[in-house]
């Protein structure tokens, strides 16, 4: 398994690296932060001096290479706007993110494993016929429009849930966690559905009934475990895109995470402090693949024995 590892690292890398240099360049093409922060007022010499002080006056050369030196010793400078130093901000605003996805998938996950089951228990019956309607028509609903219909519904009109912010306590969690949910949860209901559908007509399901294991154990002991590998993939992906994702759900429900940083650097033309945000986000979201990679051999003896060739 660790050859397998090391070779999904390896390959993980080159994207990692496009990603390290992409985000340098493409912060540039945003424009000149000068016209921003200064007024328009402001002389040549000023100008010349606030560029000369945040290094925009070098090569582009010269200031690719001082940032990789900075990503190196972790050290992405100072914002432009606030002085912090841009990790600082960066690693502030990361939890938020993480604690959303991570309680989001949570859910989406339970749910599917419950409805999937539970649909394929009895194929083509009219709860399967049910749930599958209700989680192909999650899975196609647009975050935005949900989020949007979400806040006129029930802060606007009814008003018993926040706009926006993490000042209501639990009441602010609703919202977004409820975007976020509804299109993993109903893309992962149809994947385990149909993995347990042929997990539950396998012979070996046969043979653990026909030694008298009752339906809860056939479903729990042997169809799910065996069914999890593609619903563990299909939710690696998912997870992976909802770290890198959240921004519209940040930036319409005002949520303090990484998203919402990202947006608001990009605005201000915050070199400093996107470059640091993206780069943890690619991080995180490649320390995140090689822990479902790991999942996944453990779970399918193919892949380790695959790896080992």
């Amino acid at each position: 398994m660790f050859r397998f590892l090391r070779r999904r690292i390896y390959t993980s890398l080159v994207p990692l690296i496009v990603v390290l240099l992409g985000v340098f360049l493409l912060a540039r093409l945003t424009g000149d932060p000068t016209s921003l922060y200064l007024p328009e007022s402001a002389t040549q010499a000023q100008r010349e001096a606030f560029r000369a002080s945040n290094g925009l006056d070098q090569p582009l050369l010269t200031q690719l290479w001082d940032y990789l030196q900075g990503v190196v010793h972790l050290d992405f400078g100072d914002s432009l706007r606030t002085g912090e130093a841009a990790s600082t901000m960066a690693l502030r605003a990361f939890p938020a993110t993480l604690q959303l996805a991570f309680m989001t998938m949570f859910l989406a996950v339970l749910g599917a494993i419950v409805i999937g089951c539970w649909a394929a228990y009895r194929p083509n019956s009219l709860a399967d016929r049910v749930s599958s309607l209700l989680s192909m028509t999650a899975a196609s609903i647009p975050d935005f429009w949900f989020a949007i219909m979400g806040v006129w519904l029930f802060a606007v009109t009814f008003g018993v849930l926040p706009t926006s912010g993490t000042g209501a306590g639990m009441l602010s969690w609703i919202l977004p966690i409820a975007t976020l949910l509804i299109r993993p949860l109903g893309v992962l209901t149809q994947v385990v559905r149909g993995a347990m559908v042929a997990a539950l007509s396998a012979p070996y399901v046969r043979l653990a009934r026909s030694k008298g294991a009752s339906d809860v154990r056939v479903v729990t002991h042997h169809a799910l475990r065996n069914a999890a590998a593609p619903a563990l993939t299909v939710a690696g992906d998912l997870m992976v895109g909802l770290v890198n994702g959240a921004v519209v759900v940040e930036a319409i429900f005002g949520w303090p995470g990484i998203g919402k940083l990202m947006i608001d650097a990009i605005l201000q033309r915050d070199f400093a402090v996107l470059q640091a945000a993206v780069l943890l986000t690619a991080v995180s979201i490649f320390l995140l693949n090689i822990v479902i990679d790991a999942c996944y051999a453990l779970l399918d003896a193919r892949v380790r024995d695959k790896a080992k060739v």
